[in-house]
């Protein structure tokens, strides 16, 4: 009967058929892999011995790895890991069960020390910093958007897609290594008990003695080291938030009455301008300098003409190779805001920034020019800004030039003809962001005509014949070549909308945000920025003439270096406002 299963067929073993079409019972599933090791005893071995050495290379490699980009030398493997010989220990006493386990977490643990490494190389590299465990992972989000707005939405999507397969496999490939090792030591525990001891030997023999070689010592602690950084750092950071919300409280401006602010400033038109990654290295570094130098000359000249003079001075960026935001606080809170959690506490607060100084006035319009925000933005609320207008709102047509939705000249002209340039019952206080030199300095925009400029469509072809993201963002001789050029750029645009633009009542400060990324600036490069104060009306330059800045918009090697944090106070006493702390 159709679908009956009877006794026989249940019992009859299957069968095959052989070369001769001789029925043959056929092999349960199970036996065939050991039918084939049986076969093949060679290719066993060998792929046994294979993986085990690939284990113990990846979890000695890991356990070794440092976490800076230059330290990626030979001498960093040489080393014997105490870890290594701590978890051969204890895989050697423990039973087979917690055995296992304690491999699966050490191995996973292990996996997340290297991805915590490659973080901290990637965040020495373009911010001069570790990875914060708490602070920075919102950042990896900032990181993608850069990646998609210099690269394209292709690459970034899967660049994300191949980081993420590739910290599940880092993740289970080093705790199937450290599983084969444990099982390893368990079948050999006689010979691996002597090895251990003979290791534990060697390493006391090491560090006691200070044994090298290639300079590095034998005797190696480098992942307990680098977990012990890390806990630090969480545990200073959550002691720094605590201590930094009593310090943002006391402010020596806070309870200023309006009438006692800016006014020695009164009836000028002032602009906050940041210049993106304008840095030290631009005016010092000799493969920068000689272009960069020649700009500032010649724009001080230009500026001279036009009845315009300038003081410069030094002020020491709170972040380094990114983070722009932070600098821009840092300057207008008279702050320190060197990470996340500080920036989101003062901007929650009530704390006067120097941008709002001018709006409490009563006395001044405030607006914002922000061509790189493209999305809401509420910090507009804290800076004080009646009105902020973003990439989508200052008419642009033409192409984005890399993270850059619009060159420097444009986003002036568009700031001229939208609200410098309409009469209105008030002076005007302006923060102005520019973005044409932000990394990775490709492509670049070049100068056009200032009556030529239009809804931008004029730099189509600019953008078209200027190099690509891959031709310079790892090449550090071209990236710096092409920084250089992109500061130029910048402070021409500026100048030349200052000569063009400005009038008797116009005074204009402007700064860099930051260095550029250490790939740019050079290892271990101060966190210097140039900063220019420049008006027509002598009077202005004057109230400055105590902080000693020098002429020009080149400040002197030995000019004043002051804190980024001081220049709030400095430049609201140096214009007469009176100090009436608050939070006391």
């Amino acid at each position: 009967m159709t679908g009956t299963i009877t006794e026989n067929s249940a019992t009859e073993p299957e069968t095959g058929t052989t070369t001769d079409d001789r029925p043959t019972a056929k092999l349960p599933l199970r036996s065939r892999p050991a039918r084939w090791r049986t076969a093949h005893p060679t290719a066993v071995r060998t792929f046994h011995l294979a993986t085990t050495i690939l284990a113990a290379v990846l979890v000695l490699g890991a356990l070794l790895f440092p976490n800076r980009l230059m330290a990626l030398q030979p001498n960093r493997f040489t080393r014997i890991p105490v870890e290594a010989i701590i978890g051969a220990a204890v895989a050697l006493v423990l039973p087979r069960r917690p055995r296992l386990v304690i491999a699966v977490l050490s191995g996973i643990g292990l996996g997340v020390m290297t991805i915590l490494n490659m973080l901290d190389m990637g965040f020495l590299e373009y911010l001069g910093r570790g990875f914060n465990l708490i602070l920075d992972w919102e950042l990896l989000d900032d990181a993608q958007a850069y990646v998609e707005d210099s690269m394209g939405k292709g690459v970034a999507v899967g660049a994300t897609i191949g980081a993420a397969a590739a910290v599940l496999l880092l993740l289970l490939v080093m705790a199937l290594a450290m599983v084969r090792l444990s099982n390893l030591l368990a079948d050999h525990r006689q010979t691996a008990t002597r090895g251990t001891l003979i290791a534990a030997t060697v390493w006391v023999a090491c560090s006691a003695l200070g044994v090298q070689v290639s300079g590095m010592p034998v005797a190696s602690e480098r992942t307990a080291g680098a977990a012990k950084v890390q806990t630090r750092r969480v545990l200073d950071t959550l002691r720094d938030e605590a201590e930094f919300r009593k310090v943002a409280k006391v402010d020596t401006f806070g309870a200023t009455p309006p009438a006692q602010l800016l006014p020695d400033l009164r009836g000028k038109d002032v602009i906050f301008t940041f210049i993106e990654s304008y840095g030290r290295s631009a005016i010092e570094d000799p493969a920068i300098a000689p272009g960069v130098d020649k700009t500032l000359t010649t724009s001080t000249e230009a500026l001279a003409k036009a009845g315009f003079h300038a003081k410069s001075g030094w002020l020491t960026s709170a972040t380094y190779g990114g983070s722009s935001w932070l600098g821009h606080s840092t300057t207008m809170s008279g702050l320190w805001i060197d990470n996340q959690q500080r920036y989101r506490t003062v901007m929650a607060s009530d704390r006067l920034s120097l941008t709002k100084a001018f709006q409490k006035t009563g006395a001044w319009d405030t607006v914002g020019v922000m061509p790189g925000v493209q999305k809401g933005w509420p910090e507009q609320e804290y800076y004080g800004l009646d009105k902020v207008y973003n990439a989508f709102q200052l008419g642009y047509q033409g192409p984005k030039f890399s993270w850059s939705t619009m060159p420097d000249q444009y986003a002036l002209e568009a700031f001229q003809r939208q609200v410098h340039g309409k009469k209105r019952d008030k002076p005007l206080m302006s923060e102005i962001i520019l973005t044409s030199s932000h990394q990775p300095w490709a492509p670049i925009p070049t100068m056009v005509g200032w009556d030529d400029l239009g809804d931008g469509s004029v730099f189509g072809p600019i953008h078209k014949a200027a190099l690509d993201p891959s031709d310079v963002i790892t090449d550090s001789g071209r990236s710096k070549r092409e920084y250089g050029k992109s500061v130029q750029y910048s402070v021409t645009s500026l100048t030349q909308w200052l000569e063009r633009y400005g009038t008797d009542d116009t005074v204009l400060v402007f700064l860099g945000d930051h260095q550029p990324i250490a790939r740019v600036s050079g290892t271990g490069a101060s966190r210097d920025v140039p900063v220019s104060l420049v008006a027509k009306d002598p009077a202005v330059l004057d109230k400055i003439a105590s902080w000693n800045w020098t002429d020009g918009l080149k400040p002197a090697s030995d000019a004043p270096v002051w804190k980024m944090s001081a220049f709030r106070d400095r430049f609201l006493t140096a214009y007469g406002s009176t100090p009436r702390p608050s939070g006391d």
